[in-house]
C-alpha cells in the first residue's frame, strides 16, 4: 500500500470522526437543555471521571494516555457549548456606563504627589476633577473601597521592564473593578537643585521602576541608586533637601514644578517607554468602547490544566491577549493567573466562558470590562 492509499484511508477515518463528533456535540445540547430545565449545573466531575476510566481500560497500553487526552478535550468542548447554550435566554446583567469626560467634581485617588506620572494618568483620562494623593498604593485601594475617592488609578504595566507585580497582587486582595486603562508616555530626566552638575552627583533616588527602566544610565555614570516611594515623591525629597551630591529621577515637567535643573533628559534605556495605568471603581461599569476582559483565577496541580485553560479561550473563539502569573505570598510556590482577553460583556460567549471559569476552579474573580486610552 502506497503513501496515497494510506492518506485516503486517514481521509475515511477523519470524516467518520466529524461525523460522530457533530453527532456528540448535538447530544450534549440537548442534555443542556435538560439541565437548563432542570437547575442541574454543567460541572459532573464525577461523570467525567467515569468517563475517562472507562476510555482508558478500554483502550490499548500504547494510547491510553493519548485516548484519555483527546476525551478530555472532547468534554470541555462539550462543557463549553453547554454553558453558551444554558446562557441564550438569560438577559445579561445591566451594568453602569464609563463615561468619564462627563464625570463632574468627582474625587481621583493615586499614589505619589503633584507631578507624578500616576497625576498625569488622571488629567489624560478625567477633564475635571479631584485629584488626591496617597503614600502608597494600597493607600489607593483602600481609598476607593471606603469611598473616599470614586477611583483610582496605578501603574500596571511598562514597555520596558514589563508589570508592576504591586498592583496586580493588590487587584486579587481588594474588591474593585478595572474601568479603563491609560497609557501615557514616560520621559525620565536626571534632576537635581539648582546649580548642580552631573560631576557633583553620587546618588539617585527615584521609585525601583524607574531605576530599573534607566539601569544603563546610571551604570555608565557609576550612580548610587536608592529606592523612593515615587517618581515626584523623589522629586520633591531633592528639592528640599541640602545634598548637592543627591538627584533624582523624574519627568521634565516635574522638574520644573519643583525648581530642579535637569542635568540630563531622555535617560530611559528605551524609547518609546510607556506605562499603562489601571483606573479601577468599587462598581462594575462598561461602556460601549469596552473591548478588553480582565479575570484572575487559579487553576489545580495537575498535568494538562493549563492547556485545558486555554482550549476554553479557543472553543469559545475568544482572543486571549494577556496572560501573567504571580506567586500568591506564604504559600508553597501556588500562582494567581491573571488573564486580559478580547470581548464585551455583553456577548454570550463572554458570558458563557465566564460562567463556566467561575463554576469550574476554585478560584475565580472577574476583574472588568474595559478600553485603553492612548
Amino acid at each position: 500500500m502506497d503513501l496515497n492509499e494510506l492518506r485516503d484511508k486517514i481521509d475515511a477515518a477523519d470524516e467518520q470522526i466529524l461525523k460522530l463528533f457533530a453527532d456528540r456535540m448535538e447530544i450534549c445540547r440537548q442534555v443542556a437543555d435538560y439541565k437548563k430545565e432542570n437547575g442541574i449545573s454543567i460541572m459532573q466531575s464525577g461523570r467525567e471521571n467515569q468517563i475517562l476510566d472507562k476510555i482508558r481500560a478500554n483502550s490499548p497500553e500504547s494510547l491510553k494516555d493519548g485516548a484519555a487526552v483527546l476525551f478530555q478535550n472532547i468534554m470541555d468542548i462539550s462543557k463549553s457549548l453547554q454553558s453558551l447554550e444554558m446562557v441564550k435566554s438569560v438577559p445579561v446583567p445591566v451594568t453602569g456606563g464609563f463615561y468619564p469626560d462627563e464625570k463632574k467634581n468627582i474625587k481621583i485617588s493615586c499614589q505619589g504627589t503633584a507631578g507624578s506620572y500616576s497625576e498625569a494618568a488622571c488629567k489624560k483620562l478625567f477633564a475635571s476633577g479631584t485629584v488626591m494623593f496617597e503614600p502608597g498604593f494600597e493607600d489607593v485601594f483602600e481609598a476607593v473601597e471606603s469611598g473616599k475617592a470614586e477611583y483610582g488609578i496605578l501603574p500596571i504595566q511598562n514597555s520596558t521592564i514589563g508589570s508592576v507585580s504591586e498592583t496586580y497582587a493588590l487587584m486579587e486582595k481588594h474588591d474593585v473593578y478595572i474601568n479603563a486603562l491609560v497609557r501615557v508616555e514616560i520621559t525620565h530626566c536626571l534632576a537635581a537643585k539648582k546649580g548642580s552638575v552631573k560631576s557633583d552627583i553620587s546618588c539617585v533616588y527615584s521609585k525601583e521602576e524607574a531605576l530599573s527602566q534607566c539601569g544603563v544610565f546610571l551604570k555608565q555614570n557609576g550612580y548610587e541608586c536608592r529606592q523612593y516611594a515615587n517618581t515626584a515623591m523623589s522629586a520633591e525629597y531633592v528639592a528640599n533637601g541640602g545634598d548637592k551630591t543627591a538627584a533624582c529621577i523624574c519627568s521634565e515637567e516635574c522638574a520644573s514644578l519643583y525648581g530642579l535643573e535637569i542635568l540630563d533628559n531622555k535617560i530611559a534605556d528605551a524609547y518609546p517607554n510607556y506605562t499603562r495605568f489601571i483606573c479601577f471603581s468599587k462598581d462594575f461599569t462598561s461602556s460601549g468602547q469596552s473591548d478588553t476582559i480582565s479575570v484572575c483565577l487559579s487553576i489545580p496541580h495537575k498535568k494538562g490544566s493549563l492547556y485545558r485553560l486555554l482550549t476554553k479561550f479557543a472553543v469559545s473563539g475568544l482572543n486571549l491577549s494577556k496572560i501573567e502569573n504571580k506567586s500568591v505570598a506564604g504559600s508553597d510556590f501556588e500562582v494567581i493567573f491573571y488573564l486580559d482577553f478580547d470581548g464585551r460583556y455583553s456577548d454570550p460567549k463572554v458570558q458563557a466562558l465566564l460562567n463556566d471559569l467561575s463554576g469550574e476552579l476554585s478560584y475565580f474573580r472577574f476583574l472588568g470590562n474595559f478600553y485603553e486610552v492612548i
